[in-house]
């Protein structure tokens, strides 16, 4: 038995693997020094011990390798702070390709690297079969060798952590369950162990699979679940040498890495198989769960084809632990909302070891400074929903977060699991007219309309996709008449009390204290000027605010709203996304055909741009908000949601006059995206600042108290930014931009795309990607340098603008 614990501590982390030991460490190097860590048994024994040791510094979006990169910095000075070897060697990674399409996905990670100088080489079967001997190069249709990744020995790296943590003032304490944890009256929490009891400032919950039930003791939701996932050791063999790279057949669906001498072979399978919670052994240290030939029989058959040796050797171990997984297989890390000073950093997704330096650090900053020093909204676990605690929920998804890590990273890529759930009062209607769903947050939602004689299925492609022509039809309706989306899975939020105006005043760049019936459009910012919301505020009356969100962030935004009320605030929040049905009616046509309906004045002197009014639409009443994210007239119509089928069915009657289509989210994004229309999480960020996204017009820096971000903004406004948003278009009209593709100015890298759509209104693809240049990104030096787009390792020539290439005054929106 270990030491009794402390009886207080500024830090306590529960939870003794790669990613509890890595925070300790990276915690310490940052100066804290009162931290206890806490190991129910012994350091690794949870799922650290039987990990893999995989590293890899590239992702598949620039957002995760910004975290992912830093393991090739972070293990080397590991060992050199500590002396404690880990087995970390840069061996090299072998990501090998079965068809083109996965080729093509080789190549966008190729280009990604560029961004970051990571040596990445596409090479040749044949240089592939050079590199690894035993392989099969008649599988294989194309290569990426990282060189600078490998592999380390899981165990002794954690142990390295941990001493690190010790070197540097952190207290470590085995034997050490957590039997109790609660918040304490006055603030902090309090740690109950059988060694003691230990109160702390702040508590994080590094506990992998457990976390979630320890962080629901707190009323903390962190949806993770586990799966069983399975690697085979094999008998020794000649190719096995000390030097191989680590192979990667996601066709496959398998990994290989040398072993001493053996090899590991691991699966992220096409049907994982999740593990409730109950089902696992009473003793949760080092746990083995029984062998599955028949679930491995694929993926190692898999792994014959592309390294025959493998047929004819034994097998000395046969390795089934379970793992955790989040619903959307990114990690979970940062404060939880509701809750000042409980952290968590779990959901590795089977990654931990490729994840913990960076995402530690990361944490580690947040922790020390009281708020994130970089963009991790991705991973924020502030983005999930209750919902997504239910237990069949977790499941499903969990099964299919550790099947997607194999999967081709498809735009537009859609989950299957766990739907539909989220059902809009519209949805039958919907699937009615050839809806084919998408889902974001549990809500589905109508991507695209498949006309009569077409399944509403998508089929995936990195060019055109099979909705692509049906979407286009959807763009020219909006562009050249009226068409109607459903918008209801908004988030919404209703800010109410005698202080709301002044809450939302701290936390909004732009002023919205303004007459009841506006809209504002704004963003919330940092301290650091980066943009954490992008938002519409509707002042509905002098105490009453709706702030609207996009579904996905609507979690997030709340929280951060909430964050920011002092206790002397007299300010209510309260989600009334369910409440509120969103049709949202935009074209040119739109006025005639909304006005057919109503003895309303839709007119521009009685309803102008920006304006909400309560209105009669059919039997009911509605709020009207004239607005658009597709750059046309139109209207955003807020139903009570059990009026909605009626109104619906009466637009529609009345829309047959004027050919009324529907449109859906795909169609969404390419208007927003040839109207120059930011979306927050891509081309909003929280590092970026406003003036840096060529927003500069929502940022009012003489409103009366100032707000969050203020000083580290003022100094922009009328400057030339050496970090702007750029829109280009492609000069040939074949390639299709979707985002992370690298902006070139006169061959050399100035930055990347964050968005990316083909235009059907001006027959060429568009994007926008912040450009980088020490003297200013200007007008001007966008119209005297040529500029390229590289898209899979090949540039296209590109038009570069401050403006959108299509209607770039608005004049359309003003009708």
């Amino acid at each position: 038995m270990s030491d009794r614990v402390p009886a207080q501590a500024e830090i306590v982390i529960v939870g003794g693997g790669v990613a509890g030991t890595s925070l300790a460490w990276q915690l310490t190097r940052l100066g804290k020094r009162d931290i206890v860590l806490l190991e129910r048994g012994t350091l690794t024994c949870g799922t650290s011990w039987h990990a893999a040791g995989l590293i890899m510094q590239l992702r598949a979006t620039h957002a995760m390798t910004d975290l992912s990169r830093w393991n090739a910095e972070g293990y080397p000075a590991l060992e050199a702070e500590t002396g404690f070897a880990t087995g970390f060697k840069q061996n090299g990674t072998l990501a090998i390709a079965r068809n083109d399409d996965r080729v093509h996905e080789l190549k966008r990670r190729a280009t990604i690297a560029k961004s970051y100088g990571i040596a990445a080489d596409l090479i040749t079967p044949r240089e592939a079969g050079e590199l690894y001997p035993g392989l099969d190069t008649s599988v294989v249709r194309g290569a990426l060798f990282i060189p600078k990744d490998g592999q380390l020995n899981a165990v002794d790296t954690v142990m390295a952590f941990a001493a690190g943590a010790r070197k540097g003032g952190a207290r470590v304490f085995e034997q050490s369950p957590v039997t109790a944890v609660d918040r304490r009256p006055g603030g902090g929490y309090r740690v109950t162990t059988p060694q003691g009891t230990v109160d702390c400032e702040t508590l994080v919950l590094a506990c992998g699979l457990w976390t979630r039930e320890l962080a629901a003791k707190l009323g903390a939701v962190v949806p993770l679940n586990p799966c069983e996932h399975f690697y085979v050791v094999t008998e020794a063999l000649d190719i096995a040498t000390p030097g191989l790279p680590v192979l990667r057949d996601t066709d496959g669906y398998v990994y290989v890495k040398e072993d001493a001498g053996k090899l590991l072979v691991g699966a992220f399978e096409p049907k994982a198989k999740p593990l409730p919670l109950r089902a696992l052994p009473a003793r949760a240290e080092f746990i083995e769960l029984p062998e599955d030939w028949d679930h491995f029989a694929l993926p190692y058959g898999a792994a014959c084809e592309s390294i025959p040796a493998l047929e004819n050797v034994g097998i000395s171990r046969f390795m089934n632990g379970p793992e955790s997984f989040t619903p959307d297989a990114n990690f979970a890390i940062g404060e939880v909302p509701g809750l000042p000073g409980l952290f968590v950093s779990a959901g590795y997704n089977s990654e931990g070891f490729e994840m913990a330096p960076g995402a530690s650090r990361a944490l580690a900053e947040w922790i020390v400074e009281g708020a994130p020093t970089m963009d991790l909204a991705d991973v924020d676990v502030a983005r999930f929903h209750p919902f997504q605690m239910n237990t069949a929920y977790v499941e499903a998804r969990a099964a299919e977060s550790l099947s997607s890590i194999f999967h081709m990273h498809w735009p537009n890529l859609q989950r299957y699991s766990a739907r539909p759930m989220r059902k809009g009062a519209l949805h039958d209607r919907l699937a009615a007219r050839g809806a084919c769903f998408g889902e974001t947050l549990g809500w589905e939602r109508a991507n695209w309309y498949a006309p009569k004689g077409v399944e509403p299925r998508d089929v995936y492609s990195w060019h055109r996709p099979n909705w692509y022509e049906h979407t286009a039809a959807e763009c020219r309706a909006v562009r050249e008449n009226v068409a109607i989306f459903d918008l209801s899975s908004f988030g919404k939020h209703l800010i109410q009390g005698r202080d709301a105006c002044r809450l939302l005043q701290r936390l909004c760049a732009n002023d919205v204290d303004v007459a009841p019936g506006r809209i504002v459009y704004t963003h919330m910012l940092n301290r650091r000027g980066g943009i954490e919301a992008d938002v519409t505020v509707n002042r509905l009356a002098e105490d009453r605010f709706m702030v609207v969100s996009s579904a996905m962030f609507q979690p997030r935004d709340r929280a951060w709203i909430e964050r920011h009320i002092a206790p002397e605030d007299h300010v209510f929040v309260t989600d009334v996304t369910a409440g509120w049905s969103v049709l949202a009616v935009q074209g040119p046509r739109s006025r005639a055909l909304l006005q057919s309906l109503t003895d309303a004045d839709l007119s521009n002197d009685a309803f102008p741009f920006a304006s909400s009014r309560e209105i009669d639409l059919g039997f009911g009443r509605v709020l009207a908000n004239r607005l658009t994210f597709v750059g046309e007239l139109g209207w955003e119509l807020y139903i009570p949601t059990e009026l909605v089928q009626d109104i619906y069915d009466r637009i529609l009657a009345a829309g047959a006059g004027f050919d009324l289509r529907h449109a859906g989210y795909h169609a969404l994004e390419h208007l927003r995206l040839e109207r120059g229309y930011r979306e927050f999480s891509l081309d909003l960020t929280p590092d970026d600042t406003p003036y840096e996204a060529g927003l500069g017009f929502t940022v009012k820096l003489d409103k009366p108290g100032g707000f969050i971000g203020r000083d580290a903004v003022v100094g922009q406004r009328g400057k030339a930014l050496d970090k702007r948003m750029v829109l280009f278009r492609l000069e040939d009209p074949e390639p299709v931009l979707h985002k992370d593709e690298l902006i070139r100015m006169n061959g050399k890298i100035v930055g990347y795309l964050r968005s990316g759509a083909y235009s059907f209104t001006l027959g060429h693809a568009v994007g926008m990607g912040y450009v980088r240049h020490s003297e200013g990104v200007t007008a001007q030096l966008l119209a005297s340098n040529q500029f390229e787009i590289e898209i899979a390792n090949e540039c296209f020539r590109a038009q570069a603008s401050l403006q959108a290439f299509f209607d770039p005054t608005g004049e359309r929106t003003r009708g």
